[in-house]
Formats: structure tokens, C-alpha cells, sequence
């Protein structure tokens, strides 16, 4: 059974930085194509950012395009969110997922 596991949230201040990782246990190839949602407080999920398991091709939700950076470590079976310059709006709980299987969360509050 694959499990998801993220970490990396916390509160920073606006513009500042977070890396946030998703770790997948539980399964033998990392090609799988990662993703990365958020949910603000009484917000729907929003689509953050993503990485193609073959190509390792990205796309990115527009409110953090030239913000935020994905990427992946395939030895380590580890997705990343660098997130750079963040604003209060970034505020949510950041999920990852690889299109079946989705972790509990980490929570970024961006605050001053």
C-alpha cells in the first residue's frame, strides 16, 4: 500500500521561503507523476503544481506560477514545493498526491 507523507509546513513570514516534501513509501518505481493541491480554510481545493513521471515536465496553478518550483528526488521516492515569496493567500493545507493515493497534509500559514 502506498502512503504519502508531507512535511516542511510551518508559519513565515510574507515573502518569505518554504520547501514542502511529500515522501512515498510503499512503492517500487517513482515514476509516478506528482501533484501538489492546497486548501484554504472554506476555500475547494486548489491546484498547486505538478510533475510528469516520465519526463519530469512541471505545469503550475497560475497564482503561484514564478513563485513556487516543483521537482522530485527519485532515489529518495520525494516530491518538493519550493516556495518562494510567499503571501498570506498561500495560506492552506498543502496535499500531494499521485493521482490515487493523497497524504494528510502540512500546514503553511503565511503570516505577520
Amino acid at each position: 500500500q502506498v502512503q504519502l507523507v508531507e512535511s516542511g509546513g510551518g508559519v513565515v513570514q510574507p515573502g518569505g521561503s518554504l520547501r514542502l516534501s511529500c515522501t512515498a513509501s510503499g512503492r517500487t518505481s517513482p515514476s509516478y507523476t506528482m501533484i501538489w493541491y492546497r486548501q484554504a480554510p472554506g476555500k475547494d481545493y486548489e491546484f498547486v503544481a505538478q510533475i510528469s513521471g516520465q519526463r519530469n515536465t512541471t505545469d503550475y496553478g497560475d497564482s503561484v506560477k514564478g513563485r513556487f518550483t516543483i521537482s522530485r528526488d527519485s532515489s529518495k521516492m520525494t516530491a518538493y514545493l519550493q516556495m518562494n515569496n510567499l503571501k498570506p493567500d498561500d495560506s492552506a493545507l498543502y496535499y500531494c498526491s499521485d493521482n490515487t493515493n493523497k497524504g494528510k497534509g502540512t500546514l503553511v500559514n503565511v503570516s505577520s
